[in-house]
């Protein structure tokens, strides 16, 4: 509205109000009437673009972002929380790929040192550079479970004898029961060496700490050489409590992971003679065969995804005949062998006495077989060949 000197009366805020609104109705027709022109296709492009439109629109509003308002320090607890509790290592990947922030905080040595060992139990099929690289800085994070299972990888698998056992000589020094273990097979086998580098001593030394740590299979070897006199002064009677000590243990890891512990125990006790691992064998229980570590799962699937055994060039040597153990020989009869059928060997009788439980019992050859085998060299005035255990004492 105008004056008679051809100025304008400044707009009340009501009016321009009401001039907004109808531009914007407007505004509104017009875009209707061009959706009604426009074909089909034509048509979806259109609310495609405007879709996409408002999406970017949305992204680069300036709107605050909590996540990077949060402590550095607050981020790394929550990882390390995360870490320690992760079931499997895409767990754990999945967060280090997210974004570069959480690659950065998720890769410090606090978090990687957190790591539990599911989040470290990496498949033979999908081994990589990439995989053996987060192995190794989780080792060198101070994780003993990266350094046990790092060092069996290198030791048996990749035959890096010097760094595999120097891996596990960590995470021994760090009273880890499984390396324990694994030092005193080396040391009873000589692997790596000749087979004049056995130290019988050494061996029973490292089981007999692991076997304070709890360790089962360090409990049984430690009973069976004492009761054997391998290795350490013979004494039956404290041999055969260890060997009770490793069956309560392993009774109550069952008792531990089943839901309904007394149900299991009856089941057990039931079907004593189904496919498991005799528990407590003078009462006549039986139990579930115990999980695989991690690390000898992983040389179980590397071995039988070879498909010639130990590896090429190395004929003649043979897996533990435990199928969870998955320990290659490092030379030519390095394992003991079967003093009945000498159709299996073990790395060592802890592996002997547990597969013997699970399936030998009912594969070895019966005595009837040796009895003709005698009766033919008595014949023609001969006698049986003894039947070679690899220079490792009489075998169970």
């Amino acid at each position: 509205m105008r004056t008679r000197r051809g100025l304008c009366y400044p707009r009340t805020q009501w009016e321009a109000h009401w001039r907004a609104s109808e531009e914007e109705e407007e505004e509104r027709r017009r875009s209707r009437k061009r959706r009604r022109r426009l074909p089909p296709g034509e048509a979806a492009v259109g609310r495609k673009d405007f879709g996409l439109k408002m999406a970017i629109e949305a992204v680069t509003e300036d709107s605050p972002d909590f996540f990077d308002g949060l402590p550095d320090d607050l981020v790394v607890s929550i990882l390390c929380n995360l870490s320690a509790s992760a079931a499997s290592p895409s767990d754990l990947i999945g967060v280090l790929v997210t974004c570069k922030r959480l690659n950065r905080l998720g890769l410090k040595p606090l978090v990687l040192h957190m790591a539990s060992v599911k989040s470290l139990a990496v498949r033979a099929k999908k081994w990589s550079e990439s995989a053996h690289r987060f192995l190794k800085r989780c080792a060198d994070a101070g994780n003993l479970e990266a350094c046990y299972i790092l060092g069996m990888i290198r030791f048996y698998c990749l035959q890096h004898r010097g760094s595999g056992a120097s891996l596990m000589a960590r995470a021994a020094m760090g009273s880890h029961a499984g390396a324990l273990y694994s030092l005193a097979v080396i040391q009873f086998n000589g692997s790596g060496g000749a087979k004049g580098d056995k130290d019988l001593r050494a061996g029973v030394a490292l089981c007999a700490r692991a076997a304070f740590l709890g360790h089962v299979d360090a409990l049984r070897e430690l009973g069976h050489c004492l009761q054997d006199g391998y290795g350490v002064r013979r004494n039956i009677a404290v041999g055969r409590r260890f060997l009770v000590q490793a069956n309560a243990r392993e009774l109550a890891a069952v008792l531990k992971s089943s839901e309904a512990p007394s149900v299991a125990w009856h089941h057990h006790r039931r079907h004593a003679l189904v496919s498991g691992c005799s528990l407590l064998s003078d009462f006549g229980y039986n139990v579930p065969a115990p999980k695989p570590h991690p690390a000898n799962r992983f040389m179980v699937e590397w071995f039988a995804a070879s498909g010639r055994g130990v590896g090429p060039g190395d004929e003649g040597l043979r897996l533990c005949s435990h199928g969870d153990c998955g320990r290659p020989e490092t030379r030519r009869h390095e394992f003991r062998r079967c003093s009945v059928c000498g159709a299996v060997n073990y790395c060592s009788r802890a592996c002997q006495a547990l597969h013997w439980k699970l399936a030998h019992k009912a594969e070895c050859a019966p005595l009837g077989r040796w009895l003709e085998a005698d009766a033919v060299y008595a014949a023609v005035g001969g006698a049986p060949p003894e039947v070679d255990n690899g220079g490792g004492g009489a075998m169970y």
